[in-house]
């Protein structure tokens, strides 16, 4: 995690930074690595305002608080940002629940499974588990969409621009291959 602070019209010591970093560790738990902060603190009269970004893998973050006292508007602003991502990290991990959930309800598993003892000894292989598979008409940003929030390692879509049916997979390299028919 990276912080840089920023004083406006406000002398940054150590007692502010060592809070903050106090403060922020509790936050990264809830974010994915890269994490950039930039703290800014700002002296206007009777009011002291501290500003935070925090930028990281899946999004940013942004807080600003107004307190008589500087290292309470820090706290104040570094407690709503950490809220922010606990809210945030809730959603993603339910998100992922409901997706997983999703696929097994539906039990549809687009794929023949065969007996290892079956294959290559010269007999017909051997299917031990075979099921339907629905092939929507989507278009390639769709099925990329549909790859991720995927459990399997493949796709299989109508294209919607040409009708004809294609598949994406997910490759070791993390990238996505496109098999599509010459036809």
């Amino acid at each position: 995690m990276n912080i840089e602070f920023v004083g406006r019209h406000v002398q940054v010591d150590e007692r502010i930074r060592s809070h903050a970093q106090e403060k922020l560790a509790k936050v990264a738990k809830f974010l994915k690595e890269p994490i950039e902060v930039h703290v800014t603190l700002d002296a206007e009269k009777n009011r002291q305002i501290a500003e935070l970004r925090i930028a990281h893998r899946h999004g940013s973050l942004h807080s600003r608080e107004e307190n008589h006292d500087l290292l309470e508007a820090v706290g104040l602003a570094i407690d709503a940002v950490e809220e922010q991502a606990r809210r945030s990290r809730k959603r993603s991990v339910d998100k992922r629940r409901r997706a997983n959930r999703d696929v097994a309800a539906r039990n549809d598993w687009p794929v023949e499974i065969l007996a290892r003892e079956s294959v290559g000894h010269g007999g017909a292989p051997q299917i031990v588990e075979s099921s339907s598979l629905e092939i929507k008409p989507m278009s390639l940003d769709e099925a990329a969409l549909a790859l991720d929030t995927s459990r399997h390692e493949f796709v299989v879509f109508r294209d919607a621009s040409n009708e004809k049916v294609n598949v994406l997979y997910r490759r070791k390299d993390g990238n996505f291959g496109l098999i599509s028919p010459e036809l």
